[in-house]
């Protein structure tokens, strides 16, 4: 087993089988020691945070799974907060992928002159973003995805459909606990021809509230 790259809530490694394994940490993004999925940068560490986002990518990517959906997703082992997965590989240097489904956070600091705070988007709105901290991940469009040669209009459409599939598994899920998914933001892949989806599907990455107010889904799924 070999590390082949250090992330900021993850390390990967390869393994022999040609399969990759993810080591999840207890960093989590967010600013002055608050935490925030949409901060680009490790803003805290929260003891046992690792194993909880693992516990509940395996339980979304399970039920992906009964679903038909296909994902790197091959196995897991909470003890030693680790996932093995297909070896997949990113589009360009990296994408970021956000569903909304309420309007609120960076969407409406850009749009608020036209849409408030909190507005339903009932079919959901995919919006992608390349993955460069420097840069503050900025948004890119279809068009100028193809134009890059990061990806094709085929491959992009399939990621928009997948991604809305995948947000609103996600959502009724969520809903039967009581609480409403706001956004979430997932990565994506190729895997010999096929797009797929990639990384964690982790409370870190998404935005939930309980009876209008925003909740600490690092507590837990």
């Amino acid at each position: 087993m070999k590390k082949v790259y250090e992330g900021k809530t993850k390390d990967v490694y390869s393994l022999d089988n040609g399969n990759v394994l993810l080591k999840f940490k207890d960093d989590c993004t967010g600013k002055d020691g608050v935490f925030d999925p949409g901060e680009n940068a490790i803003g805290l560490t929260i003891d046992g945070i690792g194993k909880a986002n693992l516990e509940t990518s395996i339980h979304f990517f399970e039920i992906l799974k009964e679903k038909g959906v296909k994902t790197h997703y091959v196995d897991a082992n909470i003890d030693e907060a680790t996932m093995e997965v297909l070896s997949c590989q990113v589009f360009g240097k990296g994408l970021e992928v956000i569903c909304r489904l309420v309007a609120t956070g960076s969407f409406v600091r850009r749009y608020g002159e036209y849409i408030a705070d909190g507005t339903p988007i009932t079919e959901g709105y995919v919006e992608t973003t390349l993955k460069d901290d420097a840069k503050g991940d900025p948004l890119i469009t279809e068009d100028a995805l193809d134009l890059l040669g990061i990806m094709n209009h085929e491959m992009y459409q399939s990621m928009k459909k997948q991604t809305i599939e995948i947000t609103k598994i996600v959502a009724e899920d969520l809903k039967k606990k009581g609480l409403d998914l706001y956004d979430i933001k997932f990565e994506f892949g190729y895997h010999g021809d096929e797009v797929v989806l990639i990384d964690e599907i982790a409370s870190g990455n998404m935005r939930v509230y309980k009876d209008g107010s925003i909740v600490d889904t690092y507590l837990g799924h």
